[in-house]
């Protein structure tokens, strides 16, 4: 069978509503780029194995990657990037990004990079129906955690932990990664760059979830997000 060139990841956990509207909307905006599609789902039991079995049967490309409980994203990722068979992985959560930007992050990773990270935009009507809770955490703490990363890191990038991303296969082969949780996220630019990747970024619209609620509380997690920070930009020096 010859391998796509295109492998899409998309973890998920209680998606299905998302998926069904997102899945077809890949096939059409893509469908002149062979592709596949593989959802990394951690035992949503609302209905993803029937909705994916059902969407398969349509498009032919989809594979479903199951797993025993709620792991953690960058175990998902892990998984789902080492089961891709493209030529470049994209993957993207299921519920707040838009096909139009992956079709961006392909076409610039075209370019000759190596990995490409889609950085947040978000909408202005979004903005606007934002609590000052919502306000501090996407402005005031976001800006705050990526100013102190690109200190550490020494990596010049407007964001650094979000699931929206393009790399070539062949630079996902050369770092070894360990989290399991959202800090993976970061691992990966890190140990990408310590191989000598090319990266760069472009802005994409982020919008508020249609269906389902965030798993992620970016707040729960900054604290050991910090220790690990400095421990692998200070001490390990590994890619």
């Amino acid at each position: 069978m010859v391998p796509p060139i295109l492998s899409f990841v998309l973890p998920t956990y209680r998606e299905k509503e998302n998926l069904a509207n997102l899945i077809p909307e890949i096939e059409e905006a893509f469908e002149d780029i062979s592709h596949e599609i593989i959802i990394v789902d951690d035992n949503s039991r609302d209905g993803t194995r029937e909705l994916v079995e059902r969407l398969n049967a349509q498009y032919a490309d989809i594979v479903l990657v199951e797993r025993p409980g709620l792991l953690g994203l960058g175990g998902a990722l892990r998984d789902g990037y080492n089961k891709a068979r493209g030529e470049y992985i994209l993957s993207s959560d299921a519920d707040s990004f838009r096909v139009k930007d992956m079709r961006l992050l392909y076409e610039k990773i075209l370019e000759g990079w190596d990995l490409v990270l889609g950085y947040k935009v978000y909408v202005s009507a979004e903005v606007r129906a934002q609590t000052f809770k919502e306000w501090c955490k996407t402005y005031v703490f976001s800006e705050f955690s990526n100013a102190v990363i690109r200190i550490l890191a020494g990596i010049r990038l407007k964001n650094y932990n979000t699931n929206f991303r393009i790399i070539r296969t062949s630079t996902w082969r050369k770092v070894r990664t360990k989290e399991v949780r959202h800090f993976f996220l970061f691992e990966m630019i890190l140990r990408a760059k310590r191989t000598g990747a090319r990266i760069t970024e472009l802005p994409v619209e982020f919008h508020s979830r249609t269906f389902g609620e965030s798993k992620v509380s970016f707040f729960k997690q900054a604290p050991a997000y910090f220790l690990k920070l400095i421990w692998y930009t200070v001490f390990d020096r590994s890619s």
